[in-house]
């Protein structure tokens, strides 16, 4: 039986605000988990670097579910790529806290490649099994990347094969996730395991349109929303080229920078918008509370999400739950998330006239969209927490032994 685990989310805490910094999908995917674990009375821990002085050492998010955060390198927040040497420092805080207060764990379940570097670690430490999820893959990104964003540090794929290598078992979100981990990396089909993300079908349901477009502030003309983090990846200098040819159509961007290179791309955003001339009909908004974003999807007509690349895409998941209709595009795990021609539109590359030609299906048809939002809501079906908590039980009692 599994008592306990430890969750280790090195670069970013399952509390902080996703859609800026390092904050996104991993975070929220690390929340549920644990809540949902916890409800099921496993024990979790999640250990997450300490990034301000005024941070609480140990935090009681729920019963059974705990949150310690540990000093390793400056008490601040600070960029993945100057992470690396504190990987050390972090996995002997997860013990020595460990040790202080007689923890045991039945497994260490990691999340992101340097949380992956520190599992292996702890798991030598103590001497149990390690499960990883990378959440991303740094060549998959760098096959797709933008011709200006800067490759993967080669440390970084280095050190995801040694994870592949070490771990006992390591959790595709998709199959596609599968064979990139086969393909890319040479990785053992007999330590990949696949298990698919979740949805909150409590907070992510359909609701009021018209309620939403007067809370919003946007009540007349096509709307058009996009949410994540503000980085060339995500595609969304796409988004707003693909907007600028609908006529009356407004898009709706609620995400923060993120990475080294977010703020200016934001910068460049506004100046293509301006260069556009579509600065009144592309509005800019700050991250949301992750319960506040349905009324975002219910209140738009489309979800666009043009990523270069996307492992999962838990965005197209609950705005589907919430009956939006989702055009993506045809990369990562999008194609396992979003049903094409049923729940939404799969689109190939990155034209902006493709995304234009899309959108406007959508759109300037009622029936069709209709029809997919019908669809959408029956493909977030598919996509629960207890159901993700069930295969990760089934997952964790593999690599343990447990009865």
């Amino acid at each position: 039986m599994i008592r306990s685990v430890a969750y280790l989310g090195m670069h970013t805490s399952p509390l902080a605000q996703p859609g800026q910094g390092d904050a996104g999908g991993l975070n929220v995917y690390m929340h549920e988990l644990a809540c949902t674990m916890a409800r099921r009375g496993i024990g979790v821990v999640v250990f997450t670097r300490s990034t301000a002085t005024n941070q609480e050492s140990e935090i009681d998010v729920a019963p059974g579910y705990r949150v310690v955060n540990v000093p390793a390198g400056p008490t601040a927040p600070i960029p993945v790529d100057e992470m690396p040497p504190h990987v050390g420092a972090f996995a002997a805080g997860v013990l020595d806290w460990s040790r202080a207060n007689s923890a045991t764990f039945d497994l260490v379940h990691s999340h992101y490649w340097l949380s992956g570097w520190a599992g292996v670690l702890v798991k030598e430490a103590m001497n149990v099994p390690l499960a990883n999820s990378f959440h991303t893959l740094g060549r998959v990104k760098d096959l797709t990347k933008r011709f200006d964003e800067a490759p993967s540090n080669p440390m970084r794929t280095l050190t995801e094969e040694e994870v592949i290598a070490r771990s006992n078992c390591v959790i595709a979100s998709t199959p596609y996730e599968f064979d990139d981990l086969l393909e890319h990396y040479g990785a053992s089909p007999e330590r990949l395991c696949t298990s698919p993300p979740g949805v909150d079908h409590t907070i992510f349901r359909p609701g009021n349109k018209a309620e939403a477009r007067r809370w919003l502030g946007l009540e007349g003309g096509p709307l058009v929303l996009f949410v994540g983090r503000i980085q060339a990846h995500k595609g969304i200098d796409v988004a707003v080229q693909a907007v600028a040819g609908i006529a009356g159509a407004h898009l709706v961007i609620v995400g923060g920078p993120s990475g080294p290179d977010g703020a200016e791309e934001l910068a460049d955003l506004h100046r293509l918008a301006a260069t556009l001339g579509v600065r009144d009909r592309v509005h800019f908004l700050a991250p949301q509370p992750h319960d506040q974003l349905a009324d975002f999807y219910r209140a738009a007509d489309v979800l666009v999400m043009p990523s270069r690349s996307e492992t999962f895409g838990l965005v197209a998941a609950e705005a589907q739950a919430c009956g939006l209709p989702v055009v993506a595009a045809r990369v990562g795990g999008l194609p396992y998330v979003v049903a094409d021609g049923a729940s939404g539109i799969l689109v190939e590359g990155h034209s902006p006239d493709a995304y234009t030609k899309a959108l406007r299906l959508v759109l300037e048809d009622p029936d069709y969209a209709a029809t997919l939002a019908a669809g959408a809501i029956d493909r977030a079906a598919a996509f629960s927490w207890p159901a993700t908590a069930d295969r990760f039980l089934e997952l964790y009692h593999g690599i343990t032994g447990a009865p």
